[in-house]
């Protein structure tokens, strides 16, 4: 599969049939002008909005008779299997800042986690939900959602083989949050990677768990 980060929690996956999937797409120029990565105007097969915020849940710009998943459950559309686990975007049950749901997506012989904006440790039910994700899209910059020693730990319960940060201040995101070096400094297997995309397949696994960080397409 191919994974581009577009910036903030947005991804645009397209699996090996070419399925195309939309993660967590922000509204541009949202929260006046604090998060400026440019519009998502691209064709989906699968849209999945993990909660209803602004920066996560805009599909106006999204086109094609796209299959939208923004609820729990256990889900198949176009051969990829998908579970939308419920949790919550803050660490006091949702009275913060609501709802969130993390995404288990299972296609091309992978499993891949987009873990929203998830804003408390896992409980056990939860990271028996999610299983061993061979790829955990993370958030990791803080305030609104974990930070780096809260990823940290749950990169250590879920063992994921490649953990893709997200959710970080940038040039285009003003968010009174932490940049991703707080997140890689001191960590062994980081690639700071120059492209927005990388392809992945499970025969080119590493052997022992990397963290790539993207630049943003948009």
């Amino acid at each position: 599969m191919k994974i581009k980060w577009y910036g903030h929690a947005a991804f645009h996956i397209v699996t090996a049939t070419g399925i195309k999937i939309i993660i967590d797409p922000y509204e541009s120029g949202s929260y006046n002008g604090a998060l400026s990565y440019g519009k998502i105007e691209e064709e989906a097969d699968i849209v999945l909005t993990s909660h209803d915020h602004a920066d996560h849940n805009y599909v106006n710009d999204i086109y094609g008779n796209y299959t939208h998943i923004n609820k729990e459950g256990e889900y198949e559309a176009h051969g990829v299997k998908i579970k939308a686990i419920p949790t919550f975007h803050d660490n006091s049950s949702g009275k913060e800042r609501g709802d969130n749901l993390i995404f288990v997506i299972m296609t091309d012989g992978l499993s891949l986690v987009h873990a929203g904006d998830i804003g408390h440790a896992l409980d056990a039910a939860v990271i028996g939900e999610i299983g061993k994700p061979d790829i955990l899209l993370l958030p990791v910059g803080g305030f609104f959602t974990i930070g780096a020693k809260e990823a940290e730990k749950m990169i250590n319960e879920l063992q994921p083989k490649i953990t893709i940060p997200m959710h970080y201040k940038t040039d285009k995101c003003a968010f009174p949050i932490a940049p991703v070096d707080e997140f890689v400094k001191g960590r062994p297997n980081v690639r700071l990677l120059e492209e927005t995309e990388v392809e992945i397949t499970k025969q080119k696994l590493p052997d022992r768990p990397q963290i790539l960080v993207l630049q943003h397409a948009l």
